[in-house]
């Protein structure tokens, strides 16, 4: 199980890190091109500050158990994330219809199984 909660940290990690870079340096124009027309707009600003929620949320999933630093930080970070996943799934399916959504919906699915794993199936060998 440790092992397989070790690949999932690491796949998700890399999600993040890769999503929430790219929401940090690209310009507006590619993030939102001006031809898409959502029924919910999200503002600029607060596109970057999910970058950066989801940058150090990536971080927090490896970092506190790979240095053995508070390993109590790895769920807590996996909590956040799939709260932040639970926003994704109602804009991406308001916006994008509900077939859209099952990505987020499965990624924070996946970070719940990770919160969960890392506090009662192996929380000490999270190091």
């Amino acid at each position: 199980m440790n092992i397989a909660l070790w690949i999932i940290q690491v796949l998700l990690a890399l999600l993040f890190l890769f999503g929430g870079g790219t929401k940090l340096v690209l310009p507006l124009e590619t993030l939102m091109p001006p031809d898409y027309n959502p029924r919910i707009h999200i503002p600029f600003w607060f596109l970057r500050f999910i970058g950066v929620c989801e940058f150090l949320g990536g971080l927090g999933l490896i970092l506190p158990a790979v240095l053995r630093i508070k390993p109590f930080l790895v769920p807590l970070a996996a909590v956040c994330l799939s709260i932040i996943m639970i926003g994704a799934v109602v804009i991406t399916a308001i916006n994008d219809g509900p077939m859209a959504a099952i990505v987020p919906f499965i990624t924070g699915v996946l970070l719940l199984f990770v919160a969960y794993g890392r506090t009662k199936i192996a929380p000490h060998r999270a190091r």
